[in-house]
C-alpha cells in the first residue's frame, strides 16, 4: 500500500499554540483572568452554587412554600418531620406519599406524639392549588410546587403553633438572607467614603476618622448591639425594625473595611496613574472614585463576601436573644428562639433546623470567598 495514501495526522505547531495562550492571556482584562482562576476553585464553585439555590429558594419562597408563613394547623403541634416515600409494603409508587399521622398521648410522660398509619397512602401532587399570595408582591396567585392531597405535609415538622417548618424557613430565609446584602450595602458605602476620605487626605481628617474606628471597634459587640437595638421605638413596624436592625449593623460593621480601604489607598495615592490624573486638573473626589477604588475593587469583593456571613450571624445573634427581629417577622434568627428550652429541644429538635441553613450559608459565603480571595492576586500562584 502506498504510504502517500494512508492519512497523516495533522500536526500541532505547539509554538504557535503556547503563543495564542500567552497573548490570550496577555490581553485578558483584570475580570476575566480573575473569572479563570476562580473557575479553578471547585470548592468556591460549588458554594456558589449553593449560595445561588439558597436565593433562588428565598426569591420564589411563595411558590416553594407548601403553607403560608403563619399558618397554623389545629391538631399538629410539634409534629415530627415526615418521611417522603416510594417504596412501602404495598408496593412501589412513582408518585411520593406520605402517611397519615394519628395523634395519642404517651401515658407515662403525658406528652403528645403522633404515630404514621401505614394503612393509608396520602400522594404528594405538584402545583397545587392552596393559599393565595403575590409572587414578587406583584402577581396574585395560588399555586404552590407541591402539596398533599387530603392530607397534610411537612418536611421538617411543625413547631409549637403547628406552623409548617419548610415553610418558615423559606420565608425565613427572605429575611436573614437579605439583611446581609442590605447591611453589607450600606457598610461598603460608609467604608468607601470614610476609608477613601482618611487615606488620600491623611493629616487631621485621618486622625479623626480612624480614632472614631477605634472607638466603635473597642466596644463589646453584642452589648452595643443590645444598646442600639434598645433604642429602636418599641411601636415601630415589621419593616420599621428590619430597617432598624439593618442600619445598626451597618454602623458598626463599615469600620474594617474602612480600614482595609484607608490602607490601599495609602499604597497606591503616590502612584504615576493618580500623579498624571491630578496634573490633567481631576477633581479630587473624581480621582478616589474613579481611579483609586477601581484599582483594589476586586480585594473589596472579595472581603464583602466574607462580611455577609458577619451579617446574617449578628442579625440572627440579635433576634436569638429577643433583641433583634421580633415576631410576627418571620427570620432564622426569630425561628432559633422557640430552641433557647431544654426541655423543648428534646421534645422537639428538629426546631434547631433553621440553625443548619445558617450554617450553610456561612460556610457557603466563607468558601466563596476564599476562591475570590485567591482570584483577586490572578497572577499568584
Amino acid at each position: 500500500m502506498d504510504p502517500n495514501l494512508v492519512p497523516q495526522p495533522e500536526l500541532i505547531d505547539e509554538p504557535e499554540v503556547l503563543q495564542d495562550a500567552e497573548a490570550r492571556v496577555f490581553y485578558a482584562t483584570q475580570w476575566r483572568l480573575m473569572w479563570w482562576k476562580f473557575r479553578k476553585h471547585k470548592v468556591a464553585m460549588v458554594a456558589f452554587a449553593v449560595i445561588v439555590v439558597m436565593y433562588l429558594g428565598a426569591i420564589f419562597a411563595p411558590l416553594l412554600a407548601p403553607y403560608r408563613a403563619d399558618e397554623r394547623h389545629r391538631g399538629f403541634v410539634y409534629v415530627p418531620p415526615q418521611k417522603v416515600r416510594f417504596r412501602d409494603e404495598h408496593g412501589f409508587s412513582l408518585r411520593p406519599f406520605v402517611y397519615p399521622l394519628e395523634q395519642e398521648i404517651d401515658m407515662q410522660t403525658m406528652q403528645r406524639k403522633f404515630i404514621e398509619d401505614p394503612t393509608t397512602r396520602i400522594p404528594i401532587h405538584f402545583f397545587v392549588r392552596g393559599s393565595s399570595y403575590k409572587l414578587f408582591g406583584l402577581f396574585e396567585t395560588n399555586i404552590h410546587l407541591f402539596g398533599a392531597d387530603g392530607g397534610k405535609v411537612f418536611l421538617f415538622g411543625t413547631d409549637d403553633l403547628g406552623r409548617d417548618m419548610f415553610s418558615r424557613i423559606l420565608y425565613g430565609a427572605q429575611i436573614s438572607m437579605s439583611i446581609g446584602l442590605v447591611g453589607v450595602f450600606l457598610s461598603l458605602l460608609l467604608g468607601l467614603f470614610f476609608g477613601g476620605i482618611s487615606g488620600y487626605y491623611g493629616g487631621a481628617i485621618d486622625n479623626v476618622i480612624q480614632r472614631i474606628i477605634e472607638v466603635l471597634r473597642s466596644f463589646p459587640t453584642i452589648p452595643l448591639w443590645m444598646a442600639l437595638s434598645a433604642a429602636l421605638p418599641p411601636d415601630l413596624s415589621p419593616i420599621g425594625v428590619y430597617m432598624g436592625i439593618t442600619i445598626i449593623l451597618s454602623l458598626i460593621g463599615w469600620t474594617a473595611l474602612g480600614r482595609q480601604v484607608r490602607g490601599k489607598v495609602l499604597a497606591i495615592k503616590n502612584e504615576d496613574f493618580v500623579i498624571a490624573a491630578r496634573l490633567s486638573g481631576t477633581s479630587e473626589p473624581r480621582i478616589i472614585v474613579s481611579h483609586l477604588i477601581p484599582s483594589f475593587m476586586s480585594h473589596i469583593i472579595a472581603s464583602l463576601t466574607l462580611a455577609i456571613p458577619q451579617m446574617i450571624l449578628a442579625e440572627t445573634s440579635l433576634s436569638f436573644l429577643g433583641i433583634g427581629l421580633r415576631p410576627p417577622v418571620v427570620s432564622w434568627g426569630v425561628m432559633l428562639q422557640k430552641a433557647q428550652n431544654v426541655n423543648t429541644l428534646m421534645m422537639a429538635p428538629w426546631l434547631l433546623i433553621p440553625g443548619l441553613f445558617v450554617v450553610i450559608y456561612v460556610l457557603a459565603f466563607n468558601f466563596l470567598g476564599d476562591g475570590l480571595r485567591d482570584a483577586a492576586d490572578p497572577y499568584g500562584n
